[in-house]
């Protein structure tokens, strides 16, 4: 059995895996380790061969493999250990991680942080009770991606698509582009799940039908899909059955959602969001367990990869000052003030405020609520207001960012976050 000591340990070789791993090496930890389950380190960004990345964080339009090269170069260039090929399968409080691998064998970890950076994964059909047959031909569009991307094989050749997130759309553009028929975009809300870039470039911009409020009613055939019957959905929700049609098809790709993947963080008894699906965190990304921090996907789907990489250069950061620190002060998780969602607002991150709190803190929040004109505010029950901003426009696919200045001068226990026409307004 292999044992490994370090400073700082990082679980995912993902963007932000990878920019956690190069924040605490900046921040002066020595000894930063890797562990990534996949033979590379890059993560999914490895098959998103489209273009689009690092627009902001690095000022270059890039393709995914592109981008996942910069900070695996960075990472590796500032002597962070890598263990690829390596599945983490435990986690203690006391931060003692365990892996496995072919190469290296039963591997523990022993270290001073821990960052969580696990990514995410796609809802299946199980998860969101497709009725019908179990043919072949049904997959997740991530799935399809790396069919066609990594492995240069077609999943099929008329194609229907479940959910209008970002890579359903990106997926239905490229086997359009590829010569498949795709007969449809299905989706279920009254407004396409992902960007609305990708909406205008991946699905406008190449006249693929778009079919708002409705959904995939049964699934046909035997061995391999035949065809989709979809159904209009009226205001409660339910799907209209006289109204169906039938599509005929090979294919059926889900692109119906992604959920933080936080199997290693209930084993150390990280506390975690109802709203988000992921861990409770601080201003520093601190989690309720001393030591364990937590960034990207796994806290909360982000839109851009580069506000994965933003969050995961503090969370390393906060992680090397912790390791750093630790002998000295202490572990300390304790909150001075709760963020919660109000009216408007689906979820918050960060959820907690520390007593040492800095100059400003950013939070990125989910919407319940579209529509333009909207005002975001933050109200404490004994300041009253705290932050106020107009949005021009509020979607609920789309992450809204509030930059908030001089929070810890409220005073206040617990803060609100609301999303409406005229918030604290009579």
């Amino acid at each position: 059995m292999n044992r490994v000591a370090c400073d700082v340990a990082v679980v995912g070789g993902g963007p932000g895996g990878l920019a956690a791993a190069i924040g605490a090496r900046e921040t002066g930890a020595r000894r930063v380790v890797v562990i990534e389950r996949d033979g590379h380190l890059g993560g999914i960004l490895q098959q998103c061969i489209h273009n689009g990345f690092g627009l902001s964080i690095l000022e270059k339009d890039l393709t995914g493999p592109e981008y996942a090269h910069h900070y695996v170069s960075e990472a590796l260039e500032r002597g962070v250990r890598c263990f690829t090929n390596a599945m983490a399968i435990g986690l203690s409080p006391d931060r003692r991680i365990t892996a496995v691998s072919p190469e290296a064998g039963l591997i523990t970890i022993e270290a001073r942080a821990v960052v969580l950076a696990m990514g995410c994964r796609e809802r299946t059909r199980g998860a969101v009770w497709l009725p019908g047959t179990r043919p072949a031909g049904i997959m997740t569009a991530g799935a399809a991606q790396r069919f066609i991307n990594i492995d240069g094989y077609l999943p099929g050749r008329r194609i229907v698509v479940l959910g209008s997130g970002d890579i359903g759309m990106i997926m239905a553009r490229r086997l359009h582009l590829e010569g498949c028929i795709v007969e449809a975009v299905v989706e279920y809300r009254g407004t396409v799940g992902g960007l609305t870039r990708n909406l205008v470039q991946c699905i406008r911009d190449f006249d693929i039908p778009l079919y708002l409020r409705h959904t995939v009613t049964a699934i046909r055939g035997t061995r391999r899909v035949t065809g989709v019957d979809i159904s209009p959905v009226d205001e409660g929700g339910a799907p209209d059955a006289s109204r169906s049609q039938t599509l005929a098809c090979d294919t059926l790709l889900l692109s119906v959602g992604l959920i933080p993947e936080n199997e290693l963080s209930k084993q150390a008894g990280v506390q975690l969001d109802e709203g988000t699906g992921g861990p409770i965190v601080n201003e520093s990304f601190h989690t309720s367990v001393p030591g364990v921090f937590a960034a990207g996907n796994v806290l909360h789907v982000y839109d851009l990869v580069d506000d994965v990489t933003r969050c995961a250069l503090a969370a390393g950061t906060s992680a090397a000052r912790f390791a750093a620190d630790y002998e000295a002060t202490g572990p300390s998780t304790d909150a001075a003030a709760r963020i919660v969602p109000g009216a408007g607002v689906r979820s918050v991150v960060p959820q907690r405020l520390s007593a040492h709190l800095p100059d400003t803190v950013e939070f990125h929040l989910r919407a319940s609520t579209e529509g333009r004109r909207r005002t975001l505010e933050l109200t404490g029950r004994q300041r009253g207001t705290v932050y106020r901003r107009r949005c021009p426009v509020v979607r609920a696919s789309e992450m809204v960012r509030a930059t908030v200045r001089g929070i810890g001068a409220s005073g206040d226990d617990e803060l609100t976050f609301r999303i409406g026409e005229n918030c604290g307004e009579p």
